[in-house]
């Protein structure tokens, strides 16, 4: 049965000089109103152990703009600004829900430079985006169509740290799940194999970040030589920027094609419980485990699982998958990770990644 979901469709634009200077100056009023209704909801918790609602800090911008010191706010939308309000009301609901962390300042340099619209801040007609404070619409690449019928309810426009400039469409979809199957897969999440399955398939890791360690190498060290300050710096600056994003958006296209095969292909896929944040503290092999990203990879089997109609059972990440005997059942004492194929007291050999795979599976399917 079909479902109707919330998805966010991305895609890139090109802004004239007029509407790059009105979007610049947005994001940062947007980081302004941020970190200031901030630091007063901090200077209110802290020495008055009170809690500052939204309410209240809508009118605090309310009369920010009218002191005379931020009359600039009145150059640019005030709905972003607002939503950055309505962000830092959900960032402090997560930290008192001990969901999150405590909110902290955004950094002009650092924190991604974003904006969002609702629809009230915003023209969308045949096809074209218009946002306030603007005359002309955005001149955006479509690389993909938006759903039949579907209007944005939300539009979040954002530079990257390589001078890319994104606008992301919300809209309402409607998602037909995939037709029932019988196949069932485990999956052994791994350095060299970045994905090993319990059918005996390996999917090889690209190691998208290692191909361009050179160029990136090339690119830090001209960083390196540039005063600080100048524009030549700036421009060192950028090409770095540059080399991460190829790296990002080469890694997050191999994974959705990956993903998106193993939902279509799978009723049940099953995955281990890994602690990336605890493995990443062992330094020998932090920078292979983020470029494998097993984090995100596993971001997408969820919602994918979910839209879908398949699902998606998860593996307690205490449970000795590698040293398990697929056939017989018999658990070795150890198995260090130089240990690629070994051979069990029954007779049986294993490669270590395929039946690592085979006992997820296998024990996903008992949990369940």
């Amino acid at each position: 049965m079909a479902q109707i979901v919330k998805r966010a469709y991305k895609y890139r634009f090109y802004p004239t000089p007029e509407q790059a200077e009105e979007l610049a100056r947005t994001f940062g009023c947007v980081r302004l109103v941020y970190n200031k209704a901030l630091e007063e909801r901090t200077r209110a918790y802290t020495l008055e152990g009170r809690r500052v609602s939204y309410v209240e800090s809508s009118a605090a911008l309310t009369a920010w703009k009218r002191s005379g010191d931020y009359d600039f706010l009145f150059k640019v939308s005030s709905v972003p600004l607002q939503q950055a309000l309505r962000h830092l009301q959900a960032a402090f609901a997560n930290f008192f829900a001990k969901r999150a962390t405590y909110p902290t300042f955004k950094s002009r340099k650092k924190s991604r430079a974003s904006a969002e619209y609702t629809r009230s801040a915003f023209r969308w007609r045949d096809g074209a985006l218009t946002l306030a404070k603007m005359d002309a619409p955005l001149n955006i690449v479509w690389s993909r169509p938006l759903p039949d019928g579907a209007e944005p309810s939300t539009v979040t426009v954002s530079r990257d740290a390589a001078g890319r400039w994104f606008v992301s469409m919300l809209v309402e979809e409607k998602i037909t799940p995939f037709s029932p199957v019988d196949a069932m897969v485990g999956v052994d999440a791994g350095i060299t194999a970045l994905a090993t399955l319990s059918t005996g398939e390996k999917i090889v890791n690209p190691k998208h970040e290692r191909a361009d360690r050179r160029k990136l190498a090339r690119a830090q060290r001209a960083l390196a030589r540039k005063e600080k300050g100048s524009a030549n710096r700036q421009k060192a600056n950028l090409r770095v920027a540059r080399v991460y994003a190829r790296v990002t958006d080469r890694r997050r296209d191999f994974l959705h094609k990956l993903t998106t095969r193993l939902v279509r292909e799978n009723q049940t896929v099953v995955i281990e419980d890994l602690t990336v944040r605890n493995m990443v503290k062992n330094h020998s092999l932090a920078r292979a485990i983020s470029d494998a990203s097993w984090r995100e990879l596993r971001s997408m089997l969820e919602y994918k699982a979910a839209w879908y109609g398949r699902d998606l059972l998860v593996v307690d990440r205490w449970f000795p998958s590698s040293k398990l005997c697929s056939a017989c059942g018999a658990i070795q004492q150890s198995m260090p990770l130089n240990v690629r194929t070994w051979e069990c007291a029954c007779g049986a050999v294993h490669d270590r990644d395929v039946n690592a795979a085979k006992n997820v599976l296998a024990a996903g399917l008992a949990e369940s």
